[in-house]
C-alpha cells in the first residue's frame, strides 16, 4: 500500500467574489454546503437545483452535476451560472452571488 494514497476526496479553493471570503471545498461536497460548513451565508430552498434561489455566476472554475440537467438553460450554462446547491467542484473557483 502506498503510505502517500488517502480515500480522501479532494479539497480545492473557494472564494466569493463580492466578499473575498475564501473557504474549502471537498469535490465530493456542494459548493453550498461547503460555504455552509464555513459558516458562510449563501441562499438556498429546495437543494435539488430546481429552485434556483442559489443561483450564482462561476466567475473562475469548473464545477460538475450529480444530475444531468439541472435548472439552469443552455445559456445560463454558456455564460457560467451554476446551482451551488448542486454544484460539486472540479477546480479551485470563484463564485459571485447573482
Amino acid at each position: 500500500m502506498n503510505p502517500a494514497s488517502t480515500d480522501q476526496p479532494h479539497v480545492f479553493k473557494g472564494r466569493l467574489e463580492d466578499r473575498g471570503e475564501l473557504f474549502a471545498a471537498p469535490a465530493d461536497q456542494s459548493l453550498f454546503e461547503s460555504m455552509r460548513r464555513a459558516g458562510l451565508d449563501w441562499p438556498v430552498s429546495c437543494r435539488n437545483g430546481t429552485c434556483r434561489s442559489c443561483i450564482g455566476l462561476l466567475v473562475a472554475g469548473q464545477v460538475a452535476y450529480d444530475i444531468p440537467w439541472p435548472g439552469l438553460s443552455l445559456e445560463e450554462k454558456r455564460d457560467g451560472y451554476c446551482l451551488p446547491c448542486i454544484a460539486k467542484p472540479l477546480t479551485d473557483f470563484v463564485l459571485q452571488r447573482e
